[in-house]
């Protein structure tokens, strides 16, 4: 008893004292020298992604903490005097370098010594020699200026490629494909991506030349990318049929490539199979990339619509993993289509140009603009179907006001085509100019019924007959050998025999009766 009394006073005594314990706070320049250290293991792992992808998810989450000051400290202490880029990666960076804090004093005879946090522990000569350290600080700065919007992160990107085109190492490649991603990043917010496109064929090269999975998969998507941003099509897709596909494939590139291929499904009248793309890529999507995700519901919607398909109101909010709801910034990019599907829905012409006019400026900056001029007839062929099921026959000349057609179009032309497209149960008398709807038989004054009923009694036959012969062998005993096995005399044997054969006899004359 008394024993476990003071078990317990030692486990209060350990609680209060983790309690009183104050928590560690990391500095970013922990995080940073940390990052580094890991890029040592990876080159001694020769080339294991798992560790590079811990350095870009840690500098990823850490970003918003690099101050100019905080870097400059960085490539002070990470790379050496004798390289010829830290002088001007310090120029970039911007700021002052923290100086450097003495040692803390001893405390005096009967004092306590006070709890001071440890200084980071500077990266080794070994680690600031390495072509990774010297990439992983390329990037710190030019994450920095693109976070700033300067424009000297096109000259960054350009010397940070430069300066690592004459490594060709396995570690180097995921720090080497995220300075790609800058560079075409850059020139896009600046608008000269067009000038972009020859170091990216020349990049993609060289990447599958050295057999870099990460940096060709990587180029691919952003000379997929700088070819739809200029709306050219028919070369995205000869680049994208004859390039060579990596096998080992990273989550997020996947989703890009998906992405792209379902744009380029879209305009060339593939719709099922953008569809499936742009599905694949919404699903495999991560769930903190919530802008994304808005754009693959827009397209979604827009291919849906062109199916003959009507989404639904909540297929219109990008679904999380994390079950978040939709932000405000959200809601407001996906309003014009929501109006529009709400419009191919009714099958309102007037209604259908009214959104297109208001929310051009939308269809245009997200590429779609295309896709909704096409969906015209979408909204003819659901308005023609509603007139023909509310009307036994009705002229050609109020069908064409009922729709908002303009008195140009071809109305019988345009129900005919309608009709033999199968979106319309109706018939056309030409002589008459009336639009005929079929009005709907009695089912049961047809041979449909017997039909069914005979196929559900054919079930059950069959399901009947597939028992009984389930039924003509003994189950299974768990104890004892089989009949017939090795454990058995010839006389049991024989004797197990004949009585399955009587039982078999016996049931064959209940099927007979």
């Amino acid at each position: 008893m008394g024993a476990d009394v003071e078990m317990k006073d030692e486990g209060d005594v350990a609680k209060k004292k983790q309690e009183t314990e104050p928590p560690v706070v990391l500095d970013v320049l922990d995080v940073l020298f940390e990052n580094v250290t890991l890029l040592e293991k990876s080159v001694a792992a020769k080339g294991e992604p798992r560790f590079a992808a811990k350095v870009l998810r840690q500098t990823m989450a850490w970003r918003k903490s690099l101050t100019p000051a905080k870097l400059v400290d960085f490539l002070e202490f990470a790379l050496d005097d004798t390289n010829p880029s830290k002088a001007g990666l310090v120029a970039l960076a911007g700021g002052v370098g923290t100086p450097i804090a003495p040692p803390p004093t001893p405390p005096a005879e009967g004092e306590d010594a006070k709890d001071t946090p440890a200084p980071p522990t500077p990266p080794t000569p070994a680690q600031r020699a390495l072509p990774e350290t010297e990439a992983y600080a390329h990037l710190l700065c030019v994450i920095r200026l693109t976070d700033d919007g300067s424009a000297a992160v096109l000259t960054a990107t350009a010397n940070a490629l430069g300066s690592l085109d004459r490594f060709n190492r396995r570690a180097l490649d995921p720090l080497h494909a995220r300075l790609v991603f800058y560079f075409s990043l850059a020139h896009e917010r600046h608008g000269t991506l067009s000038d972009a496109r020859g170091t990216l064929l020349k990049l993609h090269r060289v990447a599958t030349t050295r057999r870099d999975d990460i940096g060709q998969e990587t180029t691919l998507n952003l000379l997929l990318r700088n070819y739809l941003h200029y709306s050219e099509y028919d070369q995205a897709e000869k680049l994208r049929s004859k390039a060579q596909l990596p096998s080992s494939r990273s989550n997020q590139q996947q989703c890009r490539h998906l992405y792209y291929l379902g744009r380029i499904r879209a305009v060339q009248l593939e719709y099922s199979e953008a569809k499936a793309c742009l599905t694949q890529a919404h699903r495999k999507a991560p769930a903190a990339a919530r802008g994304f995700a808005v754009e693959l519901v827009k397209w979604i919607t827009v291919v849906r619509l062109l199916l003959g398909e009507i989404p639904e109101k909540r297929d219109l909010v990008p679904s999380s993993a994390t079950g978040a709801k939709a932000t405000k910034r959200e809601r407001e990019a996906l309003a014009p289509y929501m109006d529009l599907a709400q419009a191919v829905r009714l099958g309102d012409l007037d209604g259908f140009k009214h959104v297109a006019e208001t929310h051009s400026a939308a269809f245009v900056d997200d590429k779609t603009n295309l896709l909704v001029q096409r969906l015209r007839r979408n909204v003819i062929r659901v308005g023609l179907k509603r007139v023909s099921l509310a009307y036994s026959s009705i002229a050609l000349s109020d069908v064409a006001a009922k729709l908002g057609l303009a008195p140009g179009d071809d109305v019988e032309r345009i129900v005919a085509k309608a009709i033999r497209d199968g979106g319309v149960e109706a018939s056309l008398d030409h002589e008459a100019q009336l639009l005929v709807g079929e009005t709907s038989g009695d089912a049961y004054a047809t041979r449909e019924p017997q039909a069914a009923f005979h196929a559900r009694i054919a079930f059950c036959l069959d399901a009947h007959n597939e028992a009984v012969k389930a039924m003509r062998y003994p189950p299974k005993t768990e104890s004892g050998p089989k009949p017939g096995g090795p454990g058995r005399s010839a006389k049991d044997r024989a004797a197990a025999e004949e009585e399955l054969a009587t039982h078999i006899m016996e049931d064959d004359e209940m099927d007979e009766f």
